[in-house]
C-alpha cells in the first residue's frame, strides 16, 4: 500500500522520540524527508501505519527493529581525506609530538584513535594510512584505531572496507597501490596489513564511551544534526575517553567551539586536554 505522510502530530511525536534515542534534532522543515524514510521502514516490516510502527518502536518486540530505523534516519556522507588540512596535522604535528614523547619513555608505544562517527569507513582508512605512512619512516610504534558508529549499516560496509573507484580515484597513486587491492573494475578494497589494525563498534554518541584514554578523537560532521543540549551530552562523554594532553579534532561546522572551556584551543580544529598540574 502507498502511505501518506506523516501528519504534524506523528511528525512532532517521531522528533521527539529519536531526540531522546540517540540525540539527533530532526528540523522542523523535514516533514517531508522523515516520512520518505519511515515509508522504507514501513514497507520492510509490513507495518500499516506510522502510529503502529511509533508502538512498535516503543515495545520490547520492536527492539530488533530499533537498528533498521536508525540505519532510515541517519544521514552518512563521507569521504577519503575529508579537510585534508585535519590529516596533515595528524601526520606531521600529532605523529611528531607522540614519537618524542615514545622516544622519552613518556608514553607507551602504542597510539590510539577514536573516530567517533565513523560511517562507512572512509575517515578511519584515512586515519590508519596517515599514521602508516609515518610509521614506514620511524617504526618504532604502533597505532590502534577504533571506528563507532549508530548505524549497523554503515558499519558492516566500514567493515568490508570495499569502495568504488570513484571513491578513491582522487588519492595519490602511492597511496592506492600501496593500501588498496583490485578485487574488480570498480572494486577496491583496503590491504589487510590496514584492516587488521580497525575494530569497529556500535555506539550511541550521547552514551558513555566504549573505551577511554584515546590519544586523539575526531568528532567531525556530526554535531550539526544535534541541538545545543544533545551536542553538550556527546561533549561530556567524548572528553572522558581522552587522555591526559589527548586530542579532540572537530569538524568545522559542528557549532561546539564555546562548549569546550575544557580544552586548549591548539587550532581552530584541534583542542586538547591539558595535563594536570604539578
Amino acid at each position: 500500500m502507498e502511505h501518506s505522510q506523516l501528519s504534524n502530530e506523528e511528525f512532532e511525536r517521531f522528533r521527539e522520540f529519536i531526540w531522546h534515542l540517540c540525540g539527533i534534532c530532526i528540523a522542523e522543515n523535514k516533514l517531508t524527508l522523515l516520512t520518505n524514510r519511515l515509508k522504507r521502514r514501513l514497507r520492510a516490516t509490513g507495518i500499516e501505519t506510522y502510529q503502529a510502527y511509533f508502538d512498535f518502536l516503543k515495545s520490547r518486540a520492536g527492539a530488533s527493529e530499533l537498528s533498521g530505523f536508525l540505519d532510515a534516519i541517519t544521514t552518512n556522507e563521507t569521504s577519503f581525506f575529508r579537510t585534508e588540512k585535519h590529516f596533515e596535522w595528524l601526520s606531521t604535528e600529532f605523529v611528531t609530538e607522540m614519537l618524542a614523547r615514545i622516544r622519552k619513555r613518556e608514553h607507551e608505544e602504542t597510539i590510539r584513535v577514536w573516530s567517533a562517527a565513523c560511517s562507512t569507513g572512509e575517515e578511519v582508512y584515512t586515519i590508519a594510512v596517515c599514521l602508516e605512512e609515518a610509521r614506514r619512516k620511524s617504526p618504532v610504534w604502533q597505532f590502534e584505531i577504533l571506528g563507532t558508529d549508530i548505524s549497523q549499516e554503515v558499519l558492516e560496509r566500514a567493515k568490508a572496507a570495499t569502495y568504488s573507484l570513484a571513491t578513491i580515484k582522487d588519492l595519490p597513486d602511492g597511496l592506492k597501490k600501496r593500501y588498496f587491492e583490485s578485487l574488480g573494475p570498480d572494486a577496491f578494497q583496503v590491504k589487510s596489513s590496514i584492516r587488521d589494525r580497525v575494530k569497529f563498534l556500535s555506539h550511541n554518541l550521547i552514551a558513555p564511551p566504549p573505551a577511554n584514554r584515546f590519544d586523539v578523537v575526531f568528532l567531525r560532521n556530526v554535531l550539526i544534526y544535534f541541538n545545543r543540549e544533545s551536542k553538550q551530552k556527546v561533549i561530556e562523554q567524548i572528553v572522558k575517553a581522552i587522555r591526559p594532553g589527548g586530542y579532540l579534532v572537530i569538524g568545522p561546522s559542528e557549532g561546539i567551539f564555546d562548549m569546550l572551556p575544557m580544552l586548549k584551543r591548539c587550532h581552530p580544529f584541534v583542542f586538547q586536554k591539558e595535563l594536570p598540574s604539578a
